[in-house]
């Protein structure tokens, strides 16, 4: 039988670490017999194409994953979901999902305990920005991390080139000044190309995630956590000159008529969608979209680029999906779903890297970036990428979107959007 070049290295890959003999969840990964991890179902947000296709050839190089299967599910609906199969008995064996859905699940997660997994043990396994994943009070950690999906920088190069820019912006400072530059304006200020699409939230994919970059390169944290529950800070309350402030007022300039940044507007289309067919010179878009900006378009001449950061920073930051394995309330086998994960996690994290198009979460895995330009962007973004647990996607939006709508309309100051959604956001963190 003819092996293809995937399945080599997949092959290699498990091989190696079996050679190696690293294998970091030793506790549980012991008891593991003979005949695998037993029947282990996944349900997971990430789609099934991808994720079963490396589990079926991971599972020829590492027989105990052979019962392992995957169901893809909607984030929207996933925690009714989980619910009700709880209820029901029907639990699945293990939850794959990014942190934007823990808050919604938590309730119905088991965590890992300290004594399983030990908190040292995860610093030194996984990427800062899965610390997300620990539970309340030290009870251990909600899941096993294994990929991570930051934002990037897409380019259109042809844009680019075309006005003389060899080089993609690497600082927002130097991205603002790129606007003159590349957008066009008709007399009556109207854009029929645009650099960027910034300044607005409604028509601005992943704006969510754009603004959280944004607040994470100000130091500003967004949700802070203590033993009274999570509490909402963007930023507002600490000086005249408060970071967020600066946060908001750097994207809003983006659709400012009144500013030479001013290259977006709220009645321009969907911003991936004008990226596609040619009319935006730049994207912020997550790395995994990477394959559908190709597939939909094969004869857009673009590449991926990390997401800039601010001329001074002195650490880098960017948003990003941390998807991690969750074993649920009710799981028929939840030893077997530990030993699965772990398997998966550290034996299998480039091999789910590759199918995906994300990083893998560990930093042994991290240390050797593929040849793929978009996979090793996504590998070095992947070590300083952060998040939040935000509530649910919707309502946050509402907010975001409100405290833009209400800056760039001139309806409230940046001083005072910001401390209506700050309130707003923090009512939403107690329900």
């Amino acid at each position: 039988m003819k092996i293809s070049p995937f399945q080599v290295i997949v092959i290699a890959v498990f091989g190696l670490s079996a050679l190696v003999g690293i294998f970091v969840f030793s506790t549980y990964s012991s008891q593991r017999g003979q005949d695998g991890v037993g029947t282990v179902v996944i349900w997971g947000t990430l789609p099934k194409r991808d994720i079963s296709d490396a589990l079926s050839v991971a599972a020829k190089a590492e027989n105990a994953l052979k019962e392992v299967s995957y169901v893809e599910k909607e984030a929207a609906t996933l925690p009714i979901e989980l619910a009700t199969a709880i209820a029901t008995g029907g639990a699945p064996d293990l939850i794959l999902a990014s942190q934007e859905d823990l808050r919604a699940i938590a309730r119905f997660i088991t965590p890992i305990p300290l004594s399983t997994l030990p908190a040292r043990t995860f610093d030194e396994t996984f990427a800062a920005g899965s610390r997300l994943f620990a539970a309340p009070g030290g009870a251990g950690y909600f899941g096993i991390p294994l990929l991570v999906d930051p934002l990037a920088l897409f380019v259109n190069r042809p844009i680019l080139s075309s006005n003389g820019i060899p080089l993609p912006p690497s600082t927002w400072e130097g991205l603002t000044g790129l606007v003159p530059h590349v957008a066009n304006l008709t007399a009556g200020r109207r854009i029929t190309r645009g650099l960027i699409a910034l300044g607005t939230y409604d028509n601005v994919r992943n704006a969510r995630g754009i603004l959280s970059t944004l607040f994470f390169q100000a130091g500003v944290p967004v949700v802070t956590y203590s033993d009274a529950g999570p509490a909402a800070d963007l930023g507002q309350k600490s000086s005249q000159n408060a970071p967020g402030k600066a946060v908001l007022g750097f994207y809003a300039q983006f659709a400012d008529p009144s500013k030479v940044s001013y290259t977006w507007n709220a009645s321009m289309p969907d911003s991936r969608q004008t990226f596609l067919v040619g009319d935006l010179g730049l994207y912020l878009g997550y790395i995994s979209e990477a394959r559908y900006l190709r597939a939909a378009n094969p004869n857009l001449d673009f590449i991926a680029v990390a997401v800039p950061q601010p001329a001074t920073a002195r650490e880098k930051s960017v948003y990003g999906l941390m998807y991690a394995l969750m074993i649920p309330n009710g799981a028929r086998n939840p030893a077997g779903a530990y030993q699965a994960a772990a398997l998966i996690s550290n034996n299998g994290g480039q091999v789910f890297a590759a199918a995906t198009g994300l990083a893998p979460a560990t930093l042994q895995a991290l240390a050797v970036p593929p040849d793929d330009p978009t996979l090793s962007l996504a590998y070095a973004e992947a070590l300083y990428t952060k998040g939040w647990l935000s509530p649910a996607r919707e309502r946050t939006d509402a907010i975001f979107s409100g405290m833009i709508n209400a800056v760039t309309s001139g309806r409230a100051t940046p001083d005072a959007a910001l401390s209506t959604a700050e309130m707003a956001l923090g009512a939403l963190l107690q329900q």
